[in-house]
């Protein structure tokens, strides 16, 4: 892993949280998950966390972001979780953007930009639309070199395995065809 240059952006608890964020990343990556994790916070508590499980659950809204959310309102037995901060790995996706305005999650600080899908900035910025009812601080970068090192480690050895798979199948099918 690359060592963290700190950024005087980002407190010593913004590091705390996003590394456990990370953590939860590793979580989703040893179930099959892409690994982005999300940690929500409160008053200096943890309110909430999540991890990617879209596979497992058989659910494609269930993004680590998603995950903090549901928790998060059932614990705090509100939709709005008002004045919290969210950490994520990952910069959120259009459908989790739209959730966390609808939530009014006050601050939220990603990790590494989506470069496909990102809807805090990267592709478009939803929490910056004129259509948005509700407004939130995002701060981006948090870590980010590690945070991307953890996502692209993960997608190399996915294709490494694609690969050796579609090998495997080549040569069964060779064996049997000589047959």
């Amino acid at each position: 892993m690359t060592e963290t240059t700190l950024s005087p952006q980002f407190s010593d608890q913004d590091y705390q949280y996003m590394q456990r964020a990370m953590e939860l990343a590793a979580l989703a990556e040893q179930e099959g998950e892409v690994p982005v994790g999300a940690v929500l916070v409160k008053d200096g508590q943890v309110i909430a966390e999540g991890w990617n499980q879209s596979i497992g659950h058989h659910d494609a809204s269930a993004h680590a972001e998603m995950q903090v959310i549901r928790k998060a309102g059932q614990i705090l037995e509100n939709y709005r979780l008002l004045d919290t901060t969210l950490y994520v790995t990952l910069e959120p996706c259009p459908m989790c953007a739209g959730a966390l305005l609808h939530s009014r999650v006050k601050r939220i600080v990603f990790g590494a930009p989506d470069l496909k899908a990102g809807a805090a900035g990267t592709v478009l910025n939803l929490f910056e639309s004129q259509a948005s009812y509700h407004y939130a601080d995002v701060e981006s970068g948090l870590m980010e070199q590690e945070c991307r090192h953890q996502l692209q480690s993960f997608f190399k050895r996915r294709r490494k395995e694609i690969k050796a798979a579609k090998q495997a199948r080549r040569e069964a099918d060779e064996k049997h065809e000589d047959f």
